[in-house]
């Protein structure tokens, strides 16, 4: 597991040089108002997914194992195309409704559904290879992904000169075009798979599933979206493409919880023992937390000088923004590991219950500190959200399988664990 774990971690690693790249590009040459722009098209994205994946999100990781993959496979495309065609209309309809309101960026509908029907195909190729545990190749797949996405971007911007939110957001279609294309050559041979479970009973047991868990999304990006939303309408399009660069640097470290979730989720979706699956979140959940917090202290301490030479004089307050998500940038670590265990025992309820109560806090949070404090005020308002969510996760994580807060901390015996675990991996890459 130490070895998938370093495996993706690798793969987020690389995600988040290309990240920066492609950052430091869209600030010197696109400007942070239509940065602001692709910010809120990818968030929009995101957000519309959350349909798609109520039936195949990352529950597809729990079914793979259970279900025909041809089954899961012809639900999934099936939904997708029946959402987005809903997307489709409702937008038509809304288009006839003057509420001085736009949800997408004007001119962006059309891509933007695009966008959620060809990332939900990829996204069915990368969560049910997780399932089968193919953990390697997932990885590559996403690697790919990426990086034509960095790659693509530099193309419209030098080549085709394209100097708008335009050549982020046709770098994305790229990036998931390609991506998607790849993936179908891993899956291929399952689809010969002779399953007859009844289409009927998969869908109610996937939507019962996955419902839960992108009701949990749904709130999670909606608390997003909601401080984006605020902060457009106090300061502008450019303070959103600020604040969305601050984001995406101060979150570069969540990386280290998402590798380690992920390689979890997949590893106790085939458990059947609980109190194993239990001790294992334990575990990884020391880990990611601290190792979060090491990086994001890096991150926080970088001189803004620094940051106002990497990315323009335009973007010099981030690191005050970043120190404030800093917190809850270590609270995201545990939120992710605390998620997946829930999701992998068949308990996702815990996470939309653990979404709501930050969305509690969310609301009053951002319209008490983004009128007086700007950004700062929203980045402070993030930390409280992820805070009271992981207060929640602990004290239902806890009381299922009476875990002690004495647990939490790191020992000896955590740390010799983890060193052994890497001398393994290097050993096993040496032989």
């Amino acid at each position: 597991m130490i070895k998938k774990i370093f495996g993706t971690f690798g793969t987020q690693a690389l995600n988040a040089i290309c990240n920066f790249v492609t950052l430091w590009f869209g600030t010197h040459y696109l400007g942070a108002e239509a940065w602001g722009i692709g910010g809120i098209v990818l968030l929009d994205v995101s957000i519309l997914l959350i349909g798609v994946e109520f039936l195949a999100g990352s529950g597809l990781v729990y079914f793979t194992p259970r279900k025909s993959y041809r089954t899961l496979f012809k639900i999934t495309y099936i939904w997708s195309a029946i959402i987005v065609a809903l997307y489709a209309l409702a937008i038509y309809i809304c288009s006839f409704i003057h509420t001085g309101f736009e949800f997408i960026p004007e001119g962006y509908h059309g891509i933007v559904l695009l966008l959620v029907f060809i990332y939900s195909l990829h996204n069915f190729n990368l969560t049910t290879l997780l399932g089968k545990e193919r953990v390697g190749t997932k990885n590559i797949l996403f690697i790919i992904q990426f990086l034509t996405q960095m790659s693509s971007m530099l193309f419209y911007i030098f080549v085709l000169n394209i100097r708008n939110a335009d050549a982020f957001i046709f770098s994305l279609m790229t990036g998931y075009i390609v991506g998607y294309l790849s993936g179908l050559t891993q899956i291929w041979p399952y689809l010969k798979d002779k399953g007859n479970d009844s289409i009927r009973e998969t869908i109610r047991e996937m939507f019962k599933f996955g419902s839960i868990i992108q009701m949990s999304t749904l709130v999670s990006m909606l608390n997003r979206r909601l401080s984006f939303l605020i902060i457009k309408s106090f300061w502008g399009d450019a303070k959103v493409g600020v604040y969305n660069a601050a984001s995406q640097v101060s979150e570069a470290p969540k990386m280290i919880g998402q590798s380690i979730a992920m390689v979890q989720f997949s590893k106790i979706s085939n458990l059947t023992d609980n109190e194993l699956a239990a001790k294992i979140t334990v575990q990884l959940l020391k880990i990611a937390m601290v190792l979060t917090a090491i990086c994001i202290f890096i991150v926080c301490i970088i001189p803004t000088s620094v940051y106002s030479w990497l990315f323009t004089a335009d973007f010099a307050a981030m690191r005050v923004v970043m120190i404030a998500l800093a917190p809850g940038v270590v609270f995201m670590a545990a939120n992710t590991v605390f998620c997946h265990y829930f999701s992998g025992v068949n308990m996702p309820k815990y996470n939309l219950y653990g979404a709501l109560v930050g969305l509690i806090v969310t609301i009053p949070s951002l319209y008490l500190l983004i009128p007086p404090f700007g950004m700062v005020g929203a980045g402070i308002a993030a930390s409280l959200t992820h805070l009271a969510t992981i207060i929640y996760q602990w004290i239902v994580f806890k009381k299922i399988n009476k875990t002690s807060a004495k647990e939490l901390l790191v020992t000896k015996e955590d740390v010799k664990a983890l060193v052994i675990g890497i001398k393994n991996v290097f050993l096993a890459d040496k032989q």
